[in-house]
């Protein structure tokens, strides 16, 4: 009896002397604290996303890229009669490179909210540009907390080159067990302090071109990842480790999962790194574009060309055949080596086919809603083949692309008839005329694509961005956007100002809402949605903005008291 009395102290006396130190050095106010939701100062009714979660995968002065989460805002105490889905993803799902607008979150509100005028509906964007399946199962449980409707899930083309990825500069080990573990011990203020003082010791410095550098010239450490290699297989293995946890998370806390397949430029996007096209297979390649498809030499020259893509695994020289087909109008066969030239993409940007079939399979395995978006965009593209229709380079759609994917989870929503009965389903061509994003970020995304494809791994070496010469105030305003001469406020408030100058009432209404579904908290700018909304005859969305304006603090500035009392007269006259 004694002897196992001692083993007991021996196993607890370690841990406990570790609870104690992280309590005193917690107490000391060392150490962060980099939670998904926090109170929002502003007005505590509401929480507010961290902006800077990414902080908590890595140590202090640790010298990391620029990456931020969009703020999101959602009320503190869900109301019983509220519609609350969060979004996971990378910079897809947050809207890359338009922001915030062109995110699934904001284009699903924005349509929910009119398909449910009755209740308040938040679509919380969670989504992050660079990071990957790690991060989605390190936020579950606190997403989880704030007690989702359902979980919209667009992500998988990160897991290579993403952060923490098998091939990235910002690998933390090769094994997801490890690295899950890493993710957990940084949430202790003790291992915060152990890391920093390594760091300390060790620093890593990031001359000034490097900081200088887009994140895709930054996090490519290993350029070579050759389809069905072990670093191939290992990324495939990280997905489906980390997915696997995710889902049966959300499945036992009985939250339904919307998990889409992924979208990738096939048609207009060069494979970005490819094992060489021989000299005599390039000739071959040109004497092809000179023969007539009717004749023999045609079909051996083809014959060869088709084997030695094969034999070679050259994504460089299935591309040229895809584009060979495609200008003959063999849309099947063009599409066949468009999709054999990205799986042979080395540089893995793109998500290989497998990560899609891993999705499928997960959907099926938890008993989540599988959102075929990629069969939205091959629907929707010329001859079947995504490209620059829809997508702006790589991955990340344009706006119209951005709409197409919030569509396929909205029409994956309402078969279900998720959310409650869907009476009022709103079409997507009024969805379209109300989307919520104006000209100006509409262009400032354009001059971002610029500032990317001006770097790495569209060049080897990164040249000085020419920007057009603006010709309406909204490009003029989008460029101060992008070169950080306005914020994303000031810029739509010139945007209201202008509308309302024009007498250009729809835009004026899709500025001020835009604002107002921004910020939830802010009484002002929803009790102006609210009047506008109004005298559009829209009393039903109104009576949502007004309500906003009244979780306003009673202990607030003199003009958010007179908004509430706005607010509260023009809700009594709804009520009549």
């Amino acid at each position: 009896m004694r002897v196992w009395l001692f083993r007991a102290i021996a196993l607890i006396l370690p841990l406990l002397v570790l609870v104690l130190a992280e309590l005193a050095i917690r107490a000391t106010g060392t150490g962060d604290n980099w939670p998904l939701f926090k109170v929002n100062p502003a007005n505590p009714a509401y929480l507010v996303t961290e902006a800077d979660i990414v902080k908590r995968y890595f140590a202090n002065n640790t010298a990391l890229p620029s990456v931020k989460m969009e703020p999101a805002f959602l009320l503190a105490e869900k109301p019983d009669n509220a519609i609350r889905l969060v979004v996971q993803g990378g910079s897809t799902a947050a809207g890359y490179p338009y922001g915030a607008g062109a995110s699934l979150a904001a284009m699903l509100e924005q349509r929910l909210s009119r398909t449910f005028p009755e209740q308040r509906v938040e679509v919380v964007n969670t989504a992050l540009a660079a990071v990957n399946s790690y991060t989605l199962l390190d936020l579950a449980d606190e997403i989880i907390a704030v007690k989702p409707d359902a979980v919209l899930i667009y992500a998988g083309h990160n897991e290579y080159l993403g952060l923490l990825g098998v091939g990235s500069n910002y690998l933390a080990s090769q094994s997801p067990a490890v690295t899950r573990l890493l993710i957990s011990l940084r949430k202790l203020h003790s291992f915060q302090l152990i890391e920093q003082l390594y760091q300390q010791m060790n620093p890593m410095l990031e001359t000034t071109a490097e900081n200088s550098r887009t994140f895709m010239a930054k996090v490519a450490r290993d350029k070579d990842i050759a389809l069905d290699s072990a670093q191939f297989e290992a990324g495939l293995k990280q997905f489906d480790s980390n997915l696997s946890r995710l889902l049966a998370k959300y499945q036992r806390a009985g939250i339904p999962v919307y998990i889409s397949t992924l979208v990738s430029n096939l048609a207009d996007q060069p494979p970005f790194h490819s094992k060489p096209v021989p000299a005599a297979t390039r000739q071959q390649l040109a004497q092809l574009a000179q023969t007539s498809p009717n004749t023999a030499t045609y079909a051996e020259l083809l014959q060869a060309l088709t084997t030695a893509a094969t034999a070679a695994g050259s994504a460089e020289l299935h591309y040229q055949l895809g584009q060979h087909f495609l200008q003959q109008g063999k849309a099947t066969l063009a599409k066949q080596q468009f999709l054999l030239a990205k799986e042979h993409d080395l540089l893995r940007f793109r998500a290989p086919e497998a990560i899609n079939q891993q999705i499928r399979q997960l959907a099926e395995r938890y008993n989540a809603t599988l959102v075929d978006s990629a069969a939205a965009f091959t629907a929707n593209s010329p001859q079947g083949i995504p490209g620059k229709g829809l997508l702006l380079e790589h991955v990340h759609p344009n706006v119209q692309g951005y709409f197409l994917l919030a569509d396929s989870f909205y029409k994956a929503l309402g078969r279900e008839q998720a959310l409650g009965s869907w009476q009022k389903p709103v079409p997507s061509e009024i969805a379209w005329q109300e989307r919520p994003i104006t000209p100006a970020e509409e262009h400032a995304g354009y001059l971002r694509i610029l500032q990317l494809k001006a770097d790495y791994p569209f060049r080897d070496e990164p040249v000085n961005v020419q920007f057009p010469v603006a010709q309406t105030p909204q490009q003029q305003w989008g460029q101060a956007y992008v070169e950080g001469k306005l914020d994303w406020l000031s810029l739509q408030n010139r945007n209201a100002q202008y509308y309302h100058q024009q007498g250009n009432g729809d835009m004026l209404l899709k500025t001020l809402k835009i604002i107002a579904d921004a910020l939830p908290h802010d009484a002002n700018a929803n009790l102006q949605a609210a009047q506008i909304l109004l005298k559009a005859g829209r009393k039903a969305e109104a009576k949502g903005y007004l309500q906003r304006v009244m979780l306003t603090p009673v202990a607030t500035s003199v003009a958010e008291q007179d908004s509430r009392q706005q607010a509260q007269q023009l809700l009594s006259t709804l009520a009549l």
